[in-house]
């Protein structure tokens, strides 16, 4: 199949994208709600600081199920059919969605509540990152790939640009909504997910136990500078630039703009990557991919700062705006690089690496900002991440020069015998 071929020729991943659309909304308009709800809870009864290191716990509790769990579903991913583990996550974040509904009508949302519920999530989120990142390849001819993860992007940006507003919108009508709907999307994402059709995939019967094929996929991220550079730059990055973490305490102590205006807030950054991954659908990038890469997150920390130095509403969201572009364009090579590089046999461990730096940079990040936010205040907090964004992409820059000379996503020529090395 030529790359001038249609993606949405191919039903199974038409399903693949409605089910990763629907599923990140649902799970967008569910998180905005929670990081709400935890810091407003805590706030009628602690300071500020105090409010702020609550909203940190939150990263805390879905990131230990991510942080004890990716590695291993990463060697299921490699030897379970991928459609089943996805649809059993989706399965237990419609659960979650169902029972903070019901909380939420019954008026009997409490913060242990929502702690569990959080790690809930991220006990989902760790089976579905590593199977619905491996299962993508699967569903396209490799020709099309480059297109695929723009597309793929573009439904999950969309989702997180409306879920946020969405979720937003619904609290303020009636505090069950957001939740309620949330279950419906996660319905229909589990359809989707069940229309999918059998696949062709390599998956391994060798005699390697199971841990030394977990410690493989370790190895080849290692050994593999390229793929290395990408996941960590984006690990340390968005760990230290964690604006988005805070955007709860400005919605509501900083910008007044109340939980309407932290829809706004958080829709901003994905509404730029959203606008970036449609332009990279139709003009991928092909030239200096590396260079673009570290720009990228140089443009996401020096949005990061001047946000946090904002106080007018229509600045903090340009600032967003700009952050989401360069965060696409840092997603949209890390990803290419990423697929193009790992063999689908050993994408599943590879990818669970992935997931793991990911959200570590995510939800460790949360938790991150909010531990320091709680220290020195959350303005201080927000600047200091973006400093520390850009100065890691110029420590990259210089300790894996891979990264600042990668000129196309071709895969070396070296690249068969890194593979074989690994093994060995």
């Amino acid at each position: 199949m030529s790359e001038n071929a249609s993606l949405f020729a191919i039903a199974n991943f038409r399903y693949y994208l409605t089910a990763r659309l629907a599923s990140t909304l649902a799970q967008n308009a569910m998180v905005v709600v929670i990081g709400w709800q935890v810091y407003d809870i805590a706030r009628r009864t602690m300071t500020t600081k105090e409010a702020a290191f609550q909203l940190g716990l939150v990263g805390i509790a879905q990131f230990l199920p991510l942080l004890l769990l990716t590695l291993v579903v990463g060697w299921v991913a490699d030897h379970v059919d991928r459609r089943w583990i996805a649809r059993s996550a989706i399965s237990l974040e419609l659960i979650c969605a169902g029972t903070l509904a019901l909380l939420a009508h019954y008026q009997m949302t409490t913060l242990p509540a929502l702690f569990m519920i959080a790690a809930l999530l991220g006990v989902a989120r760790a089976f579905a990152g590593p199977a619905l990142q491996a299962l993508a390849p699967n569903l396209v001819p490799s020709a099309l790939l480059p297109r695929m993860i723009a597309t793929n992007s573009i439904a999950w940006q969309s989702g997180a640009i409306a879920g946020p507003a969405m979720g937003g919108y619904l609290y303020a009508a009636g505090h069950p909504l957001p939740y309620e709907v949330a279950t419906g999307l996660f319905a229909v994402s589990l359809t989707a997910m069940l229309l999918i059709g059998p696949i062709t995939r390599n998956i391994q019967k060798t005699g390697v136990k199971p841990w030394e094929q977990v410690i493989e996929g370790l190895r080849y991220v290692r050994r593999n500078r390229l793929v290395l550079g990408a996941i960590s730059l984006d690990l340390f990055a968005v760990l230290l630039g964690g604006a988005t973490a805070m955007l709860p305490i400005y919605a509501r102590d900083i910008l007044r703009v109340g939980p309407e205006g932290l829809g706004h807030l958080r829709a901003a950054p994905a509404a730029g990557a959203a606008l970036t991954a449609l332009y990279l659908s139709f003009r991928p990038l092909k030239k200096h991919v590396g260079p673009k890469m570290l720009a990228g997150v140089g443009v996401f920390g020096v949005a990061t700062i001047i946000f946090g130095m904002s106080r007018w509403m229509p600045l903090s969201l340009l600032c967003l705006f700009f952050l989401g572009i360069g965060d696409m364009v840092s997603v949209f090579v890390r990803q290419s690089l990423i697929q193009i590089y790992t063999p689908d046999a050993m994408r599943g461990r590879v990818g669970a690496v992935s997931t793991l730096f990911i959200s570590g940079s995510n939800e460790l990040g949360e938790a991150e900002s909010g531990i320091l936010a709680a220290a020195i205040g959350p303005v201080a907090a927000v600047i200091l991440g973006g400093v520390g964004a850009i100065g890691v992409t110029l420590l990259w820059s210089r300790w894996f020069p891979e990264l600042r000379n990668a000129a196309t996503f071709d895969p070396p020529a070296n690249l068969e015998i890194l593979i074989q090395e690994t093994k060995t």
